[in-house]
């Protein structure tokens, strides 16, 4: 069989990984792969490892047991957090950007993969410990970024419907209050979507009032899970009284000044 060199192996090995995000890995698989000892791999990993920690760029874990291997654990400095949000603040200051009832534009924010990529790490490495079962959003402008922190994090993404689809067979659907507008809204989730008693973070793309937050925390009662953490990429704090408290963003958004211009900044919880 054909035997490789250490470039090739480390090289292979940092990409399975980075593709397979909090999923465990199986040192035989490698050593299968690469016909080589099982020493030189765990070598291998240990250069892999030390490469990422020196550029804080996430972890490699060790699980041990039969069933055990390794993993790679998603995760970026404090400085590229801070580098990416105050990017992403000088993009939405745009003025073209700003839309009629002091709204930002953020369609094409929300499916730009190479922000959304960089968000979702941020958020996924955020609540990477809470060792979730489930990415929970609602439809339809926060899906790339909950796809994304799902994908981070390697479980599944469940989205919430606004409205009851025939195609997902039986649904269960509750009314909540907009904290925005106070309206009476709805919201709907197949019964096969989620599992009982499962754990979950909610994520989306932009935080007002967090009447649908709420909304989410009261539809997975209904399935008797738990909402373990809730996380945006924008959150408007100039919004006066906010329905929950306990949460995570990237920029905060302050409204519009007399001036006409956006005001945006990191938000100080990242």
């Amino acid at each position: 069989m054909q035997k490789f060199s250490r470039n090739h192996r480390i090289a292979a090995i940092t990409k399975i990984l980075l593709e397979n995000p909090n999923k465990i890995m199986s040192l035989n698989n490698f050593t299968l792969m690469f016909n080589t000892a099982k020493s030189t791999v765990s070598e291998d990993i240990l250069v892999v490892k030390d490469t990422l920690n020196k550029f804080q760029m996430g972890r490699i874990d060790t699980i041990s047991g039969a069933s055990g291997g390794i993993k790679y654990v998603c995760g970026i400095s404090s400085e590229k957090r801070r580098e990416f949000a105050e990017k992403l603040c000088i993009i939405l200051k745009n003025r073209e950007r700003i839309i009629p009832g002091n709204f930002l534009y953020m369609t094409d924010i929300m499916f730009n993969p190479a922000i959304i990529y960089i968000a979702g790490v941020i958020l996924a490495s955020i609540f990477i410990e809470k060792n979730i079962d489930y990415v929970v959003t609602v439809e339809t402008k926060g899906i790339p970024l909950a796809y994304e922190v799902a994908r981070m994090m390697g479980v599944q993404l469940v989205v919430v419907r606004r409205e009851q689809k025939f195609t997902e067979g039986s649904t269960l659907t509750i009314n909540y209050v907009s904290g925005s507008t106070g309206r009476i809204q709805t919201m709907s989730l197949s019964k096969k979507a989620l599992k009982k008693g499962s754990k979950c973070i909610f994520i989306d793309d932009f935080m007002r009032a967090g009447g649908t937050a709420i909304g989410i925390i009261n539809l997975l009662k209904e399935f008797e899970s738990e909402l373990l953490g809730i996380g945006f990429l924008i959150d408007n704090v100039e919004t006066p009284k906010k329905l929950v408290q306990d949460y995570k963003s990237i920029v905060d958004f302050k409204g519009i000044d007399e001036n006409g211009n956006a005001l945006l900044f990191p938000s100080g919880n990242i």
